[in-house]
């Protein structure tokens, strides 16, 4: 039994998962036998409960429910069916596997369940596994034509995983990777693709990118101690030794015993003391030496330059920005040749917003020191963020500064969001405007607290823009599994948390 709306599945949908079990629900009559002390009524209440939950976006509320039913009975099919769509909406494949596995055992005719299982499969990569979900699909209903569509894409995953593996033996990194960005199209979930292809970005020099592909796979694989273990050498390759710290202690509490995670930790945690220690002296405590020295020496115009380009430094390092744009100002009508007044002032307008002079003072700073990598960064960082500006801002959205912590960022979006909920308006129109401002700020909340997302955005890319993405395609931006809930044509009433 499958809905109609979800007869093709090009993404996995959880407005299709959803919409399959109401679907069922109201066209299948099923009763419930208890089988640990619960009676018929109270299983039949945790059934009502969790459905309630589940169309009100109550995840996990709607698990708890769920939980409860299946200990009630375990012979119910539809109830594992249910909870696996749970698991699947708070993002966990892993956990939805062993309930979809359990009602196509207890119905082995149930063609939904096989079709989900088959797409997970699909998406971790296992080709074998999935091609004989869709195969079995196709032998009941031989016209079912995302079963068809999504054998295809099996066979094309196995040819293009041995393609890769070929071209990755023969020493090919550019096409392995080129290779690669499909087979990731196809299975997001599959870490073995993504230490592959990170692989090949470490042997072609770019460990930043082997970083954004070997972070999902901590969470992809379990006990992935190898994969924390190498994001901390790379983190500490490139001089970001608290992220290199922070990967080897989550390595170490997979297992504390690990000798070559340990040996890499007390390297890390001797030079992360060394550096701290260095490091306030370069903020707060630096910023009074610094004015000492210009009250020491007042009169050699030499030791005043360098102390207001240190404070100006100092006041960016801080994430002061507009006592640092003063001072930088000043340092640069005493010294307007300086490269790094200018390269720090532009930081301090980066900090505030202006992206236009954070481009004009990287600029002006390029004619000086021309050969320098971190003006060279500096200004196409600040190109991207005055080009996103014009686009979509994040930090606009939610009315805060881009040093925000998540604390604040979450208040002003609970408080964002209160006030543009569509069900506060009445008129079509004002509807239709408040649910392109919610949808703006769920994204904005979404990427800013996100580390790697903000990450992202702070780096002059907007990772819910299907342009600024490697094989990113149109579509609703900002919700998951490209699910828009004003877009569903039902009926569903929808509470939304505000965390």
């Amino acid at each position: 039994l499958i809905h109609s709306n979800c007869t093709v599945f090009k993404y996995f949908s959880t407005f299709c998962f959803y919409s399959t079990i109401f679907w069922i629900e109201a066209h299948t009559q099923f009763y419930v036998t208890g089988v640990f002390g619960e009676t018929q009524a109270e299983i039949e209440h945790h059934l009502e409960m969790g459905r309630k939950l589940l169309a009100a976006g109550q995840l996990a509320e709607a698990l708890s429910h769920y939980h409860s039913a299946v200990e009630g009975d375990s012979k119910n099919y539809l109830t594992f069916y249910k909870r696996a769509a749970v698991f699947l909406a708070m993002g966990k494949s892993k956990s939805a596997l062993p309930d979809l596995t359990k009602a196509i055992q207890l119905k082995p005719d149930f063609l939904a369940a096989r079709l989900q299982r088959g797409n997970i499969l699909l998406k971790q990569g296992s080709t074998q596994e999935a091609r004989e979900d869709f195969e079995a699909v196709l032998q009941r209903s031989s016209d079912n034509e995302e079963a068809q569509n999504q054998l295809m894409k099996a066979n094309e995953l196995e040819e293009l995983q041995e393609e890769a593996q070929a071209a990755y033996h023969q020493g090919d990194y550019s096409t392995t990777i080129t290779v690669l960005e499909r087979v990731i199209e196809i299975s997001p979930w599959d870490p073995e693709s993504r230490e592959l292809r990170a692989e090949c970005y470490i042997r072609m020099g770019d460990p930043q990118k082997a970083i954004q592909d070997l972070t999902p796979t901590t969470r992809l694989r379990n006990d992935n101690r190898a994969a924390f273990l190498k994001l901390g050498k790379l983190h500490y390759s490139l001089g970001d030794h608290h992220e290199s710290l922070n990967n080897v202690r989550e390595c170490l509490k997979l297992d504390q015993d690990d000798k070559e995670c340990f040996s890499h930790y007390k390297q890390v945690k001797k030079l992360s003391k060394q550096l701290d220690s260095a490091e306030e002296l370069i903020e707060e405590e630096a910023i009074e030496k610094y004015e000492s020295v210009m009250q020491t020496e007042p009169n050699v115009p030499y030791y005043t330059n360098l102390a207001k380009e240190r404070i100006c430094f100092c006041l960016v390092k801080i994430k002061s920005a507009t006592e640092a744009i003063d001072v930088c100002s000043e340092a640069h009508q005493r010294d307007p040749r300086n490269a790094n007044v200018l390269r720090d002032r532009a930081e301090a307008y980066i900090l505030n917003q202006d992206y236009e002079k954070a481009v004009e003072d990287y600029q002006e700073a390029r004619e000086f020191d021309g050969d320098s990598n971190d003006i060279k960064e500096g200004l196409d960082r600040a190109q991207r963020l005055l080009k996103q500006s014009r686009k979509r801002d994040y930090y606009k959205i939610l009315g805060v500064s881009r040093s925000a912590n998540k604390q604040e960022i979450t208040k002003a979006y609970r408080k964002l969001a209160q006030q543009w909920h569509p069900d506060n308006f009445q008129s079509e129109a004002e509807k239709k405007e408040a649910e392109k401002k919610f949808i703006d700020i769920a994204s904005a909340k979404e990427v800013l607290t996100d580390p790697e997302m903000r990450q992202k955005f702070d780096a002059g890319e907007d990772p819910l823009d299907p342009e600024s993405q490697q094989g990113g395609g149109g579509g609703q931006q900002g919700w998951p599994f490209h699910f828009n809930p004003f877009e569903s044509g039902g009926s569903f009433h929808f509470k939304f948390q505000y965390n």
